[in-house]
This record gives C-alpha cells, structure tokens and sequence, in this order.
C-alpha cells in the first residue's frame, strides 16, 4: 500500500521526468553542471536541455539517448531505464508534432555532412592538384628541380638549431621554475586550490589555453578529470602528465618540487620494472 502511494505521488510530480530525475541526481552528489560536463564530456547547453526534459531541442534522437545514457552513468542512475524514458518522451513529442521528426535540422549530423568531413574533402582535392603538379611539373621543367647550395646550407643550419634546442629540452627542470599547465583538448575542467582549500582558479579551459601556478601559492593543488589533457612544463622545461588516461584526480600537490619529485618517483619505478632479474 505504501509503495503504491509513493507511485502515485511521483506521478503527480509536474517535473518528475527523466530530465528532472538526472538534475535531482547531480545536485544531490553536489555537482555542478560545469562538472559534469568536464566529466563526460557533453555540451553545458545540452546537459541544462537534458535537465529540462527538452529532448527534441538536442542534434538528433541518437544524440538525445547517447548524451542521457552517459549522464545515467556518471550520477549512478540506471542507464538503460534513462534511456528507455528518454525514447518514450522523444515519441510523445513527435506524435504532438508529427512535423518534428522528418522537419530538416540543419544541426542533425545524420543528415548533414559534418565540417570535419567537409574539410577532408577539400584537403583530398587540394593534395590531388598538388600531386599531379608536381608528377607532370619535371615534364615541363626539367631543370627546376635541382637543388641551390643555398637551401642545402639553410637545411643544415635548421639541423642544428633543432638539435640545439633538444637537448636544451632534455636538460633537467629546477625546482625553482614556474610551473605552467596548458590545456590539449577544448573544454578541460580544472581546479587549482591552496592547502588551506582557497580557490586559486577553476574553470573550463580552452585548447591551448596555460596556467602558470602563482610561486607564493601555500601549497597549490589540482582536481580534474583530464588530467591525461593537461601538459606541464617547469620553468620551460616539459614535465611527464599527471596521467596518460581519463580519470579524476584530486589534492595533487603541483608545486614544482612536488611535480619532479613524482616524475623522478615513476621514472625509478619504470627502471625498477625493466632491470633483469638475475639469480643468485
């Protein structure tokens, strides 16, 4: 009898969807929608459509299911059940609008080549003009081809500076130098904090975008979920990531100290690995 009052009662809920149910999930772990979408993966704007039960506004129906199914996942709902609700009020939406599901959307990567797609192909015209210029170029100008002494010693010089400036990489960082992280990826969320947890910077960086860790920072920390995203470098000098897959990482110490300390500790574990085992 309680179990059936307690059904009544949700149906009874004007914004018990699905939608409702993954933002109750979110907010009930304390997470923000920046961090769920650092954590996925997906758009702030499709994840706040999702929240809102506004489905149909999304790319497209395998979008709408995919991007639900993934945010199922990370507030530990159930992601078959989101799913399955999700195709439901997908199908309530186009019997209301039967318009809604063959009307063209211009954002609907199933019908429109995406812009990805579109450069490859511009790049394969271009590199096929390019080939046959220089395949039939010989047949026309037979002596253009032979190199300048000139371009030989430029090559060479560049030789050199490159070598220079590798083994200028290679040299080892000080503990001293400043500490920067730079972001590969677009849309890396991250946190910088003190010891004393004072927020020293968070945000979702852009690709490329760098950080320099302020020196008089007393005991400066990082939480992220991409750190295999971040590269580092100490004073110019690159720095080994913090890891080399998805994962959430919390409290590391990224003074430059601490951040040597930690390559140096995974470089002897790696040597330790490698050495023969020999008997006794």
């Amino acid at each position: 009898m309680m179990a059936d009052e307690e059904e009544y009662r949700e149906e009874q809920l004007p914004l018990g969807g699905v939608g409702e149910r993954l933002r109750a999930a979110r907010e009930g772990q304390s997470l923000s929608v920046e961090q769920v979408a650092a954590e996925t993966r997906i758009n702030e704007r499709h994840i706040e459509l999702i929240e809102a039960g506004k489905f149909a506004k999304l790319p497209g129906r395998t979008y709408a299911i995919g991007f639900s199914r993934t945010y199922a996942r990370m507030v530990g709902l159930d992601e078959a059940e989101v799913a399955d609700l999700v195709r439901e009020e997908l199908s309530i939406a186009e019997e209301e609008d039967p318009r809604g599901g063959a009307a063209f959307e211009p954002g609907d990567p199933a019908r429109v080549p995406s812009g990805k797609l579109a450069f490859a192909m511009m790049c394969a015209v271009v590199l096929l003009i390019a080939g046959g210029y220089m395949f039939f170029k010989p047949y026309f100008t037979p002596g253009a081809d032979l190199p300048a002494l000139q371009d030989e010693q430029v090559a060479q010089a560049e030789t050199t500076d490159a070598a220079d400036a590798n083994t200028t990489d290679n040299a080892p960082a000080s503990a001293s130098g400043t500490v920067v992280f730079t972001a590969l990826e677009e849309g890396v969320w991250v946190k910088f904090y003190d010891i004393n947890g004072s927020q020293l910077m968070q945000k979702q960086m852009a690709m490329n975008e760098s950080y320099t860790v302020p020196t008089d920072a007393d005991g400066p920390q990082l939480w992220t979920g991409r750190p295999d995203a971040l590269a580092i470098s100490i004073g110019g000098r690159t720095q080994p990531k913090l890891a080399d897959e998805l994962m959430t990482i919390r409290d590391v110490p990224v003074t430059a100290e601490a951040l040597l300390a930690r390559a140096a500790d995974a470089s002897a574990t790696t040597d330790q690995a490698a050495a023969p085992i020999t008997g006794t």
